[in-house]
């Protein structure tokens, strides 16, 4: 077996723990083009991509894993059990093949030193918008919103942007999997689940498809209020309402009758919510006040789907028939703050706590942080166990829950042979901030932890070196 040596986690980030570079932000300025001479038009037109082009990342995708690897001497979180002191996980072909031993592994695997470090899962950020969205002000770089309302034949996936930067500076703290969900109109399309590295969009993808996504209207929030007088945002809300349970009794009717005479056409949009009304994929349902919740879960029940509520600010006010009904939550992350003026203050904090006290079924996404900033999904569950949540649990809900909400348990979220060889040794525990992701695998794939934040903090620090003054490890 050949041994590897590890060392610094990023190109020019030294050992000393705890570092997390801050990256420059990128702006652009929408230039008008409309009743300006062609020269012109042509000039702004390149003003505007021209930040889209310096926003792709600009690091080598992994290549495929050739020879088995043994991470050895590491203690092992499962997540499946007690973790393993001192053990043992050898994975070859993109799979893991054992945990604890490696007496089958191959003589000649390389052999990566784990002791003293922590083996994990890679970290599950199950709601995402990563490499759909990349720069607000430019619609061409927005893939996350199809033109309709009703759309549930959209393959959020397909839209996904390899190259996004956002994507490397995400993996580069440990999260290796995103669920990336469309957003926009009633019945926006369906969701999917992808690993942070590839050469294109169908490299990355571990599930097309996991479900249909429901925006659910809600009368407190509607977006229709403030533009309107109540009365005609409350008639909005249930005629959009109206709208959604349509699609789905028509898609219904069609199947039926399709099934009953197979010369009938076949239709894309009636055809892609066939699976959720067979029970055989999950319905994402978006909803956050108490009200739009309850109704949410009377509608999918009258239709018998299974449905996962996402968001779920209100889920607290009402575990208990969450609970009774089977409907599992995606909390839409506690980096926020309180719904109503007279909430406490911490409320959004202790919600994941209250749905494990409770018995609902429950993972973490990263919410309103915004998807340039994935990377903070282990610090959302941090905030929740500094909020009474049990710390196995927290590391669950972004590990193993994750992977079965989003319909990928056989394949994410724990260690076990059969399982992708998705990745992270770490110096400490993934959700204190001081914890370095010392080497991360995708499938069985070392990948680069370098990204643009890791490009700039040597870029600085080479400024300071050739002036003499060279911030000491205090400084970093």
């Amino acid at each position: 077996m050949t041994r590897t040596s590890l060392g610094p986690a990023t190109p020019g980030i030294p050992d000393a723990g705890g570092e997390r570079a801050t990256g420059a932000a990128i702006a652009a300025t929408r230039t008008p083009c409309r009743g300006i001479g062609f020269r012109a038009g042509a000039l702004a037109v390149l003003a505007l991509t021209a930040p889209a082009l310096g926003a792709q990342d600009l690091i080598p995708k992994a290549p495929p894993q050739t020879r088995a690897v043994v991470v050895r001497g590491a203690t092992v979180h499962t997540m499946n059990g007690p973790a393993l002191e001192g053990a043992s996980v050898w994975f070859a072909a993109g799979r893991i093949r054992g945990v604890g031993a490696e007496a089958d592994a191959p003589a000649d695997a390389e052999v990566v030193d784990g002791t003293g470090l922590h083996l994990w899962p890679g970290m599950i950020s199950a709601v995402t918008q990563v490499g759909l969205n990349e720069i607000g002000s430019i619609a061409a770089t927005q893939d996350y919103d199809e033109i309709g309302d009703v759309t549930p034949e959209v393959r959020a996936v397909v839209g996904v942007n390899p190259d996004a930067t956002t994507i490397p500076v995400t993996r580069s703290n440990g999260v290796l999997v995103c669920g990336v969900f469309p957003r926009g109109g009633l019945v926006p399309g369906t969701a999917g689940v992808i690993e942070l590295d590839g050469w294109t969009w169908e490299d990355l993808s571990v599930a097309d498809d996991v479900g249909v996504v429901v925006d659910w209207p809600e009368f407190r929030s509607s977006r229709w209020r403030g533009r309107r007088g109540d009365d005609e945002a409350e008639e909005r809300v249930l005629e959009d309402r109206t709208a959604i349970d349509r699609a789905f009794r028509d898609a219904r009717a069609w199947d039926a009758a399709r099934r009953a005479d197979p010369s009938i056409p076949h239709d894309v949009r009636h055809a892609a919510l066939v699976p959720a009304l067979r029970g055989e994929r999950a319905v994402f349902v978006l909803a956050d006040d108490l009200e739009a919740i309850r109704s949410a879960v009377a509608w999918a029940e009258s239709l018998g789907l299974s449905m996962t509520l996402v968001g779920g600010n209100d889920a607290d006010r009402c575990a208990p028939f969450l609970r009774e009904q089977g409907v599992a939550v995606i909390v839409a992350g506690t980096h926020r703050l309180p719904g109503r003026r007279d909430d406490p203050f911490d409320r959004p904090f202790r919600l994941p706590a209250v749905l494990e006290d409770a018995g609902v079924r429950w993972c973490l996404a990263s919410g309103t942080d915004g998807y340039e900033n994935e990377r903070n999904l282990p610090y959302h569950a941090a905030t929740a166990i500094a909020h009474g949540l049990p710390l196995e649990a927290g590391m669950r809900g972004v590990t193993k829950d994750a992977a079965e909400l989003l319909g990928v348990g056989d394949e994410l979220g724990t260690i076990e042979a059969g399982k992708r060889a998705t990745l992270i040794l770490t110096d400490g525990h993934p959700l204190e901030v001081t914890t370095r992701v010392v080497a991360a695998w995708v499938s069985g794939r070392r990948i680069d932890l370098a990204n643009k934040q890791t490009a700039l903090a040597e870029k600085y620090r080479t400024k300071y070196r050739q002036l003499g003054s060279e911030p000491g490890e205090e400084g970093r």
